[in-house]
């Protein structure tokens, strides 16, 4: 049922349609480019439409000036919709495994923060239980091994990793999830915050 924008998906819960979402995209990639905690065109961001359809941002963009009308809407297995105007991220691979092994996450974050990525270069992850958010809206960070990122070694590398919220890609940055597309970001805020305390200590 539409009512102002959103759609009805069960009893009294109203989602937000594609267009919101596209430009709440827009929206989170901008917060990550002025947070630093992306550079150039690095990151990407997915976001669930439906069981099987999703959006995602455009390879080669910066997160900092994307737009609604030029983001990807692909299926399962990645494949743009015909009439699509951009391709996908090459990582998308690595959203979509999140989404295979995780029916309950309806947004993924990939990023480079400062700290985050810091921890991830030095091949560490953030086993530290040091504060009470982090404990309970995110665990500790496992460190996904070293794969060449836009292969199919990336998906493969995070999938022992999927029970949490977040998890270190070695050698390359974060990558945060959540059941909507402001949970997966403020994993990623959040992340990235415990992350520099780390690095202080």
């Amino acid at each position: 049922m539409d009512d102002g924008g959103t759609t009805q998906t069960g009893p009294g819960r109203a989602e937000p349609d594609e267009q919101q979402l596209r430009e709440q995209v827009c929206e989170i990639g901008r917060n990550l480019w002025r947070k630093d905690m992306v550079a150039a065109n690095d990151g990407n961001i997915t976001v669930r439409l439906g069981p099987d359809r999703f959006l995602a941002t455009p390879t080669g963009t910066s997160k900092g000036y994307l737009r609604p009308e030029l983001l990807a809407v692909v299926d399962a297995a990645g494949r743009p919709e015909p009439g699509c105007p951009v391709r996908p991220s090459s990582e998308l691979p690595m959203h979509l495994r999140v989404y295979a092994r995780r029916p309950d996450v309806g947004a993924v974050v990939h990023a480079h923060p400062m700290y985050a990525t810091v921890w991830a270069v030095a091949g560490e992850g953030l086993p530290r239980q040091m504060l009470p958010e982090t404990v309970v809206a995110m665990g500790p960070v496992p460190l996904a091994p070293y794969a060449t990122p836009s292969t199919d070694a990336v998906p493969d590398s995070i999938e022992p990793f999927l029970t949490g919220a977040a998890v270190l890609l070695e050698q390359h940055g974060a990558l945060t999830w959540g059941p909507d597309l402001m949970s997966a970001y403020l994993a990623m805020e959040r992340l990235e915050y415990t992350a520099k305390i780390s690095y202080l200590l």
